[in-house]
């Protein structure tokens, strides 16, 4: 008698700003059999406390999320979760934001005019243990991103702390000291103290430069 095989089912978490993009999402993943959706977020805080709470296989991440912006927010959820695969959804098909998402741990960079089945690919790709990059991007395109920006010397972002990057990208946005610390929920002498140090250690010395800085890093991105 021949056994049935038993299909793992691929738990997956979506994380967009927008309600009927993860609608949409949802719609499309779940058509496959195998996938369930069991999160979504709209924030880079409340996607990192899903993983947290669910340990899901794949989080589908919009690279522009309120407060954190995706290649931070991937950071801290394979800092959390090493067995979470991410998948960045982007606009942007530059190959400085596709190395620093993979930098930071993910797995699939898909663009957003890709097909749907380019995203099912991606997914089953990644659980696979493989990366994903979708059309026109390529391996060879990004290795030859790394001959021309490679550099030498520590980044002065390594060294913040989870709450410093936290709080960096909050005032990044714009947000004032007390909304920090409610977003946050810690004092708002806290959120003053860690936007001191931030400033410190980065050596900016205003608002101005501080969004400058987190648009270089990857941090926030220029609105839409």
């Amino acid at each position: 008698m021949s056994e049935r095989r038993q299909v793992k089912t691929v738990k997956i978490i979506i994380a967009d700003d927008h309600a009927v993009v993860r609608i949409g999402l949802r719609t499309l993943l779940e058509k496959e059999a195998d996938f369930q959706v069991i999160g979504e977020a709209s924030g880079g805080i409340q996607t990192i406390n899903l993983v947290k709470l669910l340990n899901p296989d794949a989080v589908i991440l919009d690279m522009i999320m309120p407060g954190i912006n995706g290649i931070e927010i991937t950071r801290q959820i394979k800092k959390i979760s090493s067995n979470t695969q991410v998948i960045i959804l982007s606009m942007h098909a530059n190959e400085a934001y596709v190395m620093e998402t993979l930098k930071k741990g993910a797995s699939g960079y898909v663009l957003k005019d890709s097909t749907g089945n380019d995203l099912v690919k991606a997914v089953r790709e990644v659980i696979a243990g493989r990366r994903y990059l979708s059309p026109p991007l390529s391996e060879r395109a990004l290795e030859r991103y790394i001959q021309i920006s490679k550099s030498t010397g520590l980044d002065v972002y390594e060294v913040l702390t989870d709450r410093e990057r936290e709080v960096l990208a909050l005032v990044a946005e714009g947000f004032s000291n007390a909304e920090i610390a409610e977003k946050l929920s810690i004092s708002q002498r806290t959120a003053e103290v860690h936007r001191f140090n931030l400033m410190h250690k980065t050596g900016l010395k205003n608002n101005v430069e501080l969004i400058h800085y987190a648009i270089q890093q990857g941090i926030i991105t220029l609105k839409r």
